[in-house]
C-alpha cells in the first residue's frame, strides 16, 4: 500500500468525520489514519534505504569499471579499455538516476513526515476534546507554498515512473533483468 493510498483513506475518514462526528469519533478516525500513515512512513524509509544501498553499490561498480579501464589503458589493451569505458558510462548513468530517485524519495518522506506531525497534533487536540474544524465548513484556502507542495506531489509520481522506466531499461542493457 503506497502513501497515496494512505492519504486517500485519511481524506475519506476526515470527510466522513466532518459530516457530523463527535470529537471522540474524530479522535478514532485520526488514530486509525495515524497508524496507517506510520506504516506508510516505515515503507518510505525502507525504500529510501534500499535506494541508498543500491546507489552505494552502483558507485562501487563505477569506480571498479573506471579502475579497470585505466589499468587496461596503461598496459595498452585498447579493447578491454573500450569495454571498461562502456561499462563505466552505464554505471555513471545509473548513479545519476539513483541520485535523482533518492532526492525524490527524501522529499516524499519529508512531506509524509510533515503530514504525520500535523495529523498527530489534530489527534491530540481531538483527544482533549478541542473541536477541530466546524462540521461542513469549507477547508481553509491553501497557501502558495502548500499549492506548490501539492503540485510537487503530482510531479513526483511522474518523475518516479520515469525513473523506474529508465532503471528497467538500464537493467536490460546491463543484462541484469
Amino acid at each position: 500500500m503506497g502513501i497515496d493510498d494512505f492519504k486517500a483513506r485519511l481524506e475519506r475518514l476526515l470527510s466522513e468525520q466532518r459530516l457530523g462526528g463527535s470529537a471522540r469519533a474524530e479522535a478514532g478516525a485520526l488514530h486509525e489514519a495515524l497508524v496507517d500513515l506510520k506504516v506508510g512512513l516505515k515503507e518510505l524509509t525502507e525504500a529510501l534505504n534500499r535506494t541508498e544501498r543500491d546507489l552505494g553499490t552502483e558507485r562501487e561498480q563505477l569506480a571498479a569499471a573506471e579502475r579497470r579501464g585505466q589499468l587496461a589503458a596503461d598496459i595498452g589493451d585498447q579493447e578491454t579499455a573500450t569495454i571498461a569505458r562502456e561499462f563505466a558510462e552505464r554505471h555513471r548513468q545509473r548513479v545519476e538516476l539513483l541520485d535523482r530517485k533518492l532526492a525524490v524519495q527524501k522529499d516524499e518522506l519529508a512531506i509524509a513526515q510533515s503530514e504525520y506531525d500535523t495529523l498527530s497534533e489534530r489527534y491530540r487536540s481531538a483527544r482533549q476534546g478541542v473541536p477541530g474544524a466546524a462540521p461542513n465548513a469549507a477547508p481553509p484556502p491553501l497557501a502558495d507554498d502548500e499549492t506548490e507542495l501539492l503540485k510537487g506531489k503530482l510531479d513526483r509520481r511522474a518523475v518516479e515512473s520515469a525513473v523506474d522506466a529508465q532503471l528497467e531499461m538500464l537493467k536490460k542493457k546491463l543484462g541484469k533483468n
